[in-house]
């Protein structure tokens, strides 16, 4: 074994890990990525319920209270392409870590804010580490599950999103209730720090991944590391590598982000547009509705989180139906099939706001959220793992950053239209990002390789 390993590390490494049945190691993995998700939901989240607070307390114009918004998306991106390209380079255990640490101090310090400012400061160094999270968790589960099971379980890991977004509703609620609104919406921050810091006591268990060790030529680590888990070990001892001076050479970011683009032109656009035009329609529909749509059927600002907290009951569902069909039915099946009835969704929901029927709006929500969760969970297993392992965090981290620009521009696209043209029209606009996506797929349905059951190596190493 020693000798197939250093003839082709990669492969051999690979190879044992997607030979083994589901285990507990496994179990951990999901879990402890899960959790960590969880926690970038409920920090996503955590600000449209208190927004409104903000505001008051602070006496915010609007364009201040929207910047909150804008600032935490240019975090994000920052933190997906800065970290995707350190996870690629130093490793994902060591981002595991870097990144819950980083999002954890500062969200402890955004509840001490005194003001806007420091509140606006903070809000961007939280976002980094955020945006960071979407790069190694994404890279990491794909290179530690075995094949048959790894859509399902990247896809798991996704859904606990919507229980981030139930829990920051909840916690919301609870300390906006409990205690005087300047004091509340502290507490309910400083909750996402306790939960971080669980997460990182779950996460001490997870080792390198073996993938990423082998290929940047540690092969005595990556072997110890595999042999480790294929013996079910609890804790991961990584000795020193004789052999780690044999490394491939080490790339600046700019190199990195340009061998992506010449060597995989095809599979960045992919990931690309596909967060684009996923995070263009949720990220426009979440904006949208408090702004538009939520006072035309007379649903209160105190009742909000209430209608969100429902609506993701539908996002929990959607993102389990995906999750369970990405290995059955397939990656391109199941993405293309979340797109298309995600446009539909957005449509039904134009109607019944034209109908001011609070009920109606209800029910269509819970659909869209049903639709637009059960998308980007597919999405992202999909274009996570057509990487190949030395750019593959990179390469997230770029799509990631990329499809906040269509969160960025959808709320403000949304509201011109419809001031200009009809409420309408908009969510003919958010049907249109989704159906966007499903049509470029197209392409990859006719000449890209299907995920589904096929070892990384494979799928990740050709051009294209």
């Amino acid at each position: 074994m020693a000798s197939t390993a250093a003839s082709s590390p990669t492969g051999s490494i690979g190879q044992r890990l997607d030979r083994l049945a589901w285990t507990r190691f496994h179990t951990r993995v999901t879990l402890a990525l899960g959790v960590g998700w969880l926690l970038d939901a409920f920090e996503v989240n955590i600000i449209g319920n208190v927004l409104g607070i903000l505001k008051r307390l602070w006496h915010l114009t609007d364009f201040q209270a929207s910047a909150l918004v804008t600032v935490w998306l240019v975090g994000i991106m920052t933190g997906a392409l800065v970290f995707g390209y350190l996870a690629d380079r130093f490793g994902r255990r060591k981002l595991f870590i870097l990144t819950l640490a980083l999002y954890s101090t500062f969200t402890v310090i955004s509840a001490f804010s005194p003001g806007y400012d420091f509140f606006f400061i903070f809000r961007f160094l939280t976002a980094i580490g955020v945006g960071a999270e979407y790069s190694a968790i994404n890279a990491a589960i794909g290179e530690l599950i075995p094949a048959q099971y790894r859509g399902r379980a990247n896809a798991v890991v996704m859904n606990f999103w919507p229980f981030g977004a139930i829990l920051a509703a909840l916690g919301s609620l609870f300390f906006l209730n409990l205690l005087p609104a300047e004091i509340g919406w502290r507490f309910a921050f400083a909750l996402g720090a306790i939960i971080a810091v669980f997460t990182v006591w779950a996460r001490r268990i997870l080792p390198e991944s073996p993938r990423w060790l082998a290929r940047r030529g540690r092969n005595v680590e990556a072997l110890a590391v595999t042999e480790q888990i294929e013996a079910g070990a609890s804790r991961f001892a990584q000795p020193a590598d004789p052999d780690a001076q044999a490394r491939e050479p080490e790339g600046g970011f700019l190199r990195q982000v340009g061998t992506l683009m010449r060597e995989h032109p095809w599979r960045l656009a992919l990931g690309s547009m596909l967060d684009f035009t996923e995070a263009a329609g949720y990220y426009g529909i979440f904006a949208f509705l408090p702004l538009v749509v939520l006072p035309r059927v007379h649903i209160s600002e105190a009742d909000t989180p209430w209608f969100f907290l429902i609506g993701n009951v539908g996002a929990a569902a959607g993102g389990a139906l995906a999750a369970s069909m990405l290995d059955k039915a397939g990656r391109k099946a199941t993405v293309t099939g979340f797109y298309t009835i995600a446009a539909v969704s957005m449509l039904a929901m134009g109607w019944a706001t034209l109908s001011g029927r609070a009920g109606w709006v209800m029910a269509a929500f819970i659909g869209v959220n049903f639709c637009a969760t059960g998308s980007w969970v597919s999405a992202y297993p999909t274009f996570s793992e057509i990487f190949p392992t030395r750019q593959r965090s990179t390469g997230i981290g770029f799509s990631v950053a990329f499809g906040r620009i269509g969160a960025a521009l959808a709320p403000l696209l949304l509201v011109v239209v419809a001031k200009r043209a009809s409420v309408l029209d908009a969510f003919v606009v958010l049907a249109g990002f989704y159906a966007l996506g499903a049509l470029v797929m197209v392409p990859w349905i006719l000449r890209g390789p299907e995920g589904r059951g096929k070892a990384l190596e494979v799928l990740g190493e050709k051009a294209g």
